[in-house]
């Protein structure tokens, strides 16, 4: 899939349908002098509904939908027969996908599983035809109830990747080129910042079949947090991630700030996100003699305290074993 292809924030107006007016016949046949009410109901509006689809990976097939209209409901005839029911309306949405109202901002809801159907917008109520008014005193009603208006609504649709581990790093850390190289996701990959511009999802084999996803975040630049580069764009991905990878190559000035910078972000977005579980990554590490990696490790030790690190080299293969490895145990602890 080509970046512009991939979009993940979309803005829609929705509209169920009205409900069908209930019927105020009465009855006529021949012989019959005064026949009672028997006015049926209105159908129901239809729904507007989201409905969850896990081969569905980003919001491009709704890009271009601006409004979205369920049927109405089919007024009520004579002999008690209701109205036909209004069309529903079915929009599928990748999992992930959070619905929020666009004037408040208030989050309605989220898909997050395969065929999860949730109602957008509630079709009107079909209106009561006058056979339910008919009383002793009152035994030929001649009115009946009109259906329930629309619902309508202007919502955002955002999606959050669903991942299991989130790459997190700043430009041109070499991300895209780990994804590429543990798994078969083919993201642009080039020797200049934000080559990435949307995340990449790949999935990475492990042993006995089993495998999980890996996300490559767009690079993460300080100040991202207010919403910088595109910061915002970026940072939401992230928070399905529920293991989060930070990558720094080892020919960074500093190790230690540049991770230390990458968590601040986290933190100053969404401070939940410092909950999850962290793994740093030393990338280009075929740059290091054995003696320049001792002395890193040294220092390392000394200034993270206990941060779970690794060294690896998604070129020269170099620990990509061991990563998944100290990845899958992350992910199942």
């Amino acid at each position: 899939m080509t970046e512009g292809n991939f979009v993940d924030y979309v803005k829609i107006y929705v509209s169920s349908g009205k409900g069908g007016k209930g019927s105020s016949h009465l009855h006529r046949e021949k012989f019959i002098e005064k026949g009672g009410p028997d006015g049926g109901d209105g159908g129901r509006g239809g729904h507007v509904i989201l409905k969850g689809n896990k081969n569905l990976w980003t919001l491009f097939h709704l890009k271009f939908t601006k409004h979205v209209k369920a049927g109405h409901g089919g007024d009520g005839g004579s002999s008690r027969s209701t109205g036909h029911d209004g069309e529903d309306k079915y929009l599928e949405v990748p999992l992930g996908t959070v619905v929020k109202d666009m004037e408040t901002g208030e989050i309605l809801f989220e898909i997050t599983e395969h065929d999860e159907e949730k109602i957008l917008a509630k079709g009107g109520k079909g209106g009561l035809g006058n056979w339910h008014f008919r009383s002793s005193t009152n035994q030929t009603p001649r009115y009946a109830q009109p259906g329930m208006p629309v619902e309508e609504h202007d919502v955002i649709l955002e999606l959050k990747v669903l991942a299991d581990v989130g790459l997190v790093g700043f430009p041109n850390a070499g991300k895209s080129t780990l994804l590429s190289v543990l798994t078969s996701a083919k993201p642009k990959i080039a020797d200049y910042p934000f080559t990435t511009l949307k995340p990449n999802l790949g999935i990475v084999a492990y042993r006995d079949f089993q495998s999980f996803v890996m996300a490559d975040i767009p690079g993460i630049i300080e100040g991202a947090a207010e919403g910088k580069g595109l910061g915002h764009y970026f940072l939401r991905h992230i928070e399905r991630n529920s293991t989060l990878l930070f990558l720094v190559p080892a020919d960074a000035d500093d190790i230690k700030k540049e991770y230390e910078i990458l968590l601040d972000e986290l933190r100053r977005y969404n401070p939940e996100m410092l909950d999850k579980d962290k793994l740093l990554v030393i990338s280009k590490c075929d740059m290091l003699d054995d003696e320049l990696k001792a002395e890193m490790k040294h220092l390392l030790n000394k200034e993270l305290k206990g941060v779970p690190y690794l060294f690896i080299s998604s070129v020269a293969q170099q620990g990509l074993q061991e990563l998944k490895d100290q990845l899958w145990q992350m992910l199942n602890n």
